[in-house]
C-alpha cells in the first residue's frame, strides 16, 4: 500500500503537533508519497516567513520532508481523475477546497490511501481511503 500525505498531517508535525517519525515507522511496508501541490504549500510556507529564524526552521523541516517522501507529478492522468471528482462533488454539492482536490486526485491516481488532519473535507471524496492518523497526535 501507498500513504500520500496531506500537508495538514505535516504542518502539524512542524508545529510539533503530529508524530511523523512515529507515523512513518507504524508503516514500514508503504510507500510514502506527496502531491505536487501539497510540496508548494510547504514551500510556499517557506517563502511567506518573515521571522528569519521561523524561515530557517521551517525550510529545514521542509527539505527534510522532500528528501524523504517521493513527489507525485500531477499529469494527464490525474488531471483526468481532478475533472471527475471536481464534477461529481459539484454536482452532489460536496466542492472541497481546490488543492485538497488536487490531492485527494494524485491519491486515487496512484491507488493510495490518504493520511490527514482534514477528515471533514476528504470524507467527502468517493472511493479514497483514508489513514487513521489520531493516534500520533502529541498534546500540547
Amino acid at each position: 500500500m501507498g500513504i500520500v500525505c496531506d500537508t495538514s498531517v505535516l504542518i502539524a508535525a512542524e508545529k510539533r503537533r503530529f508524530d511523523l517519525a512515529a507515523f512513518l515507522r507504524a508503516h514500514p511496508d508503504d510507500e510514502f508519497w506527496l502531491a505536487a501541490i501539497t510540496a508548494s504549500e510547504l514551500l510556499h510556507g517557506v517563502e511567506r516567513a518573515v521571522d528569519r529564524k521561523i524561515r530557517t526552521k521551517r525550510k529545514a523541516f521542509v527539505e527534510g520532508v522532500l528528501q524523504q517522501l517521493a513527489v507525485a507529478p500531477f499529469q494527464l492522468e490525474e488531471a483526468r481523475q481532478h475533472a471527475r471528482l471536481w464534477a461529481t462533488l459539484e454536482a452532489k454539492g460536496l466542492i472541497i477546497g481546490p488543492h485538497d482536490l488536487l490531492i485527494a486526485a494524485t491519491a486515487l491516481t496512484l491507488k493510495h490511501h490518504l493520511a490527514t488532519l482534514n477528515l471533514a473535507e476528504f470524507r467527502r471524496v468517493p472511493r479514497l481511503k483514508l489513514v487513521d492518523t489520531g493516534r500520533f497526535m502529541l498534546t500540547r
